[in-house]
């Protein structure tokens, strides 16, 4: 699937990826009834494409539905088209955005030269990684265990965050895909708000019936990407009044610019969430 104009470049086939409820009791002399009232929807409006966004977060459960869950333990299947993989069980406590990760499997991004698990914890301030329990001091391994803590728990939290401080939105019309209509909306970063001099870009494509992002694109500039060429097709699926992403495939332009090609499949699976996760606790779990 082409949404933009795509330029060619080297394809990196092995990359780091960077409700609200409404009830009105009527009562009457003699009875009491419970009359169901439509569901007032969030304003979705194209002059605002923020609405839009808002819309979005409330069409997957909402922010605060997520919230009253606490946190989320799910295993994590990251398979590279060449056969390689990365299997982590991963847990995330939303209050400060707290992630935690132990990979099985790592075969790609995470410490590939080192046998036995890798544990990597990040309690929202600062990281630490592990390799069989001890700690590691391995420059590489914690960069890498820095970006993939915050850009993991972006991924699965990735509808309720585009709503975050510094977002600047722009719509950009209507594109039919497949015999659907979809709304498009730009999402890029103030750097200012942000703190980064390089910041991604998406480029979401909206069910206007479902209010669901389907698909989007993406730049990924820590490897040098830096036009949202690459692109992710979602799957959904509801957990406990939360839509849940299950699976995105990615895919990317192919070396000689013509086209696109595979790159990653990224599955979730055995998503449970309110665990009672502490950071302390998952401080020690390594």
């Amino acid at each position: 699937m082409k949404h933009l104009k795509l330029i060619p470049l080297l394809i990196i086939t092995a990359f780091v990826i960077t409700g609200v409820f409404f009830s009105c009791n009527n009562a009457e002399k003699t009875v009491t009834e419970n009359i169901e009232e439509p569901v007032e929807k969030v304003l979705y409006d194209i002059a605002s494409p923020k609405s839009m966004l808002l819309a979005v977060s409330e069409a997957c459960g909402g922010i605060d539905k997520l919230k009253s869950l606490n946190d989320v333990e799910f295993d994590y299947h990251y398979l590279s088209p060449d056969g390689k993989k990365e299997i982590s069980k991963e847990r995330y406590i939303f209050d400060n955005e707290i992630s935690w990760a132990r990979y099985s499997v790592h075969q790609l991004n995470v410490s590939p030269d080192l046998e036995g698990d890798i544990v990597q914890f990040y309690d929202g301030e600062s990281i630490t990684v592990y390799h069989n329990g001890q700690a590691l001091n391995d420059s590489t391994a914690i960069g890498t265990g820095q970006f993939l803590r915050q850009a993991n728990y972006m991924w699965f939290n990735m509808m309720f965050k585009l709503n975050d401080p510094g977002i600047i939105y722009k719509y950009g019309g209507q594109e039919e895909i497949e015999g659907t209509k979809y709304d498009v909306v730009n999402v890029a970063y103030d750097p200012e708000v942000t703190g980064k001099k390089q910041n991604d870009i998406f480029v979401v494509y909206i069910n206007p019936e479902t209010r669901m992002v389907e698909s989007f694109d993406f730049s990924l500039p820590v490897w040098g990407i830096m036009e949202p060429v690459l692109h992710a097709q979602l799957t959904y699926e509801e957990i406990d009044g939360i839509m849940v992403i299950t699976r995105r495939i990615m895919t990317g332009p192919a070396p000689d610019g013509n086209g696109m090609v595979p790159m990653l499949d990224q599955q979730l699976k055995n998503i449970r969430f309110n665990n009672g996760f502490t950071a302390s606790q998952l401080r020690q779990d390594i």
